[in-house]
């Protein structure tokens, strides 16, 4: 298993956090997602069948920045 934290910009609420943790467990390779809008951060276990890219475009998709 791999673990990576993502400093993720715009969530404020627990439902920025659960539209968070909710798109990126529908990828596949996904073990646990743990968002924390209040430290904009977004820590993510995966197998290592999903690529970091991946992970990211998700969470943009959802209407949140990802900060490189």
């Amino acid at each position: 298993m791999a673990e990576i934290q993502l400093k993720v910009t715009g969530m404020s609420c627990g439902h920025c956090k659960a539209a968070v943790e909710k798109a990126v467990k529908r990828l596949d390779g996904i073990q646990s997602v743990e968002a924390t809008p209040g430290e904009d951060k977004v820590v993510v276990v995966h197998d290592g069948s999903v690529s970091i890219v991946e992970i990211k475009n998700t969470i943009q998709e959802e209407g949140y920045v990802v900060v490189e």
